[in-house]
């Protein structure tokens, strides 16, 4: 009986999504630089493991869905990621930081950003691993998250964040069936209880899918149209939803190498890509001395240290910034592909003291400044990551204990970038 409804639950689906308006229901418009996938279909319709969610499909619905995604991405000013909670390991306080409150939501508001995303974990929240059933007091809890932010008037992408990796470190095609029928069976779950929401809320289809060579952006191109096809497979306003895909490895020179075929949507320019810059690493990220390399601790044009050259930045400042964020907009951009800038940060130094210490925090803040305001001249939507109050050295700009304001420098930088 389950396989019956399924079936005509599917054929509900498509004869729904075929009385979409012969406007909005075409590929994406691209160039022959950027071609639309033909085959990535076989995988993506593929379930087998797993029963179909997709039980309750509801006629399009564009009330609310209307603007494409190149005008909700002309709404979005500066975002602010929720790093390190509702995606934490064990629970969503695993990682060190307070359960997510509307009182921290609202102060990044006043703060002066208009969107959050919400790195999310799914695969440790399910009810019957045999199934993919996702617990509904998880789905609930996330969706409490989404409302905060959509009650102060903000736009949200909701993903599946690293998630143990299911998907990130399987873009493999010894894993593409199995993985493609868990994408599917949360995608259709997320997407139904998420339905009602207008435009504000978009779905990503993942966070940072490990991928370098065209065999595995082959893989993960099916796992992006397992994701469309969930979602659109809803109905309602789902039909209109803004959708993000990301790049391979999220990195902007192999996306701009190897993402050259993006997946069907059968909604004509709803789609957004994703990519993240954490570049140069030594400034970024990099927290000790190695023997290929130093740290970086003084980064840009005027902010190089004359008593501390061994750890001034060598490579990566402003001349391949902008080159890297200018092929994503010619890449991208300009063919009417909106670009979400889903991370970028850099670590304080909090070990320097003096005017190395002074100098540095000079440098950083520049840093942001400068990579905000780029992403803003290229048609990229920033979104700054903020780890909270544990992990990446310092990255956080808000104290999600007290809700306050705990780094006003940074703070700073980032808003006067969206300029």
């Amino acid at each position: 009986m389950m396989k019956t409804l399924n079936y005509f639950s599917g054929i509900l689906a498509i004869l729904i999504l075929t009385r979409c308006t012969k406007q909005e229901v075409a590929s994406p418009s691209v160039d022959s630089s950027i071609s639309v996938s033909q085959n990535a279909n076989s995988y993506a319709t593929q379930s087998g493991l797993y029963p179909s969610y997709n039980t309750s499909p509801l006629p399009p619905d564009q009330s609310g869905v209307s603007n494409t995604a190149v005008q909700v991405a002309a709404n979005i000013r500066i975002g602010w990621n929720i790093g390190n909670s509702l995606e934490a390991s064990g629970s969503e306080t695993g990682w060190g930081n307070p359960q997510v409150s509307k009182a921290l939501i609202d102060l990044t508001k006043r703060s002066g950003f208009n969107a959050i995303r919400i790195p999310c974990s799914w695969n440790q929240y399910m009810a019957n691993s045999s199934t993919a059933q996702l617990q509904q007091a998880w789905l609930s809890r996330v969706k409490q998250v989404v409302q905060y932010c959509i009650d102060n008037g903000m736009y949200v992408i909701l993903d599946i964040h690293w998630d143990g990796g299911w998907l990130e470190n399987n873009c493999t095609t010894a894993q593409q069936s199995s993985v493609n029928a868990k994408q599917k069976a949360f995608w259709e779950q997320i997407a139904t209880y998420m339905r009602n929401y207008d435009e504000h809320l978009l779905f990503a289809s993942a966070n940072e899918p490990n991928v370098s060579d065209a065999t595995q952006m082959s893989v993960l191109l099916s796992y992006h149209q397992t994701f469309i096809n969930a979602v659109r497979s809803t109905g309602g306003r789902n039909s209109y939803r803004v959708l993000v895909v990301q790049g391979p490895s999220t990195d902007i020179t192999t996306t701009n190498n190897l993402m050259n075929t993006l997946p069907t949507d059968p909604t004509r320019n709803r789609m957004m890509v994703e990519v993240h810059y954490y570049s140069p690493y030594n400034f970024c990220l990099m927290t000790q001395d190695a023997s290929w390399g130093n740290m970086f601790f003084y980064w840009g044009s005027g902010y190089h240290s004359t008593t501390d050259p061994s750890h001034n930045a060598t490579y990566g400042e402003e001349s391949e910034l902008n080159a890297s964020f200018q092929s994503m907009k010619s890449k991208f951009v300009d063919k009417g592909i909106p670009v979400v800038l889903g991370e970028f940060a850099a670590i304080r130094r909090l070990t320097l003291t003096g005017n190395n210490l002074s100098l540095h925090l000079a440098s950083r803040a520049y840093f942001l400044k400068y990579v905000t305001h780029q992403a803003r001249l290229n048609g990229m939507l920033p979104f700054y990551w903020d780890a909270g109050s544990i992990g990446d050295k310092g990255t956080g700009i808000f104290n999600r204990n007290t809700n306050t304001v705990s780094d006003q420098q940074a703070l700073t930088s980032l808003i006067q970038g969206a300029q």
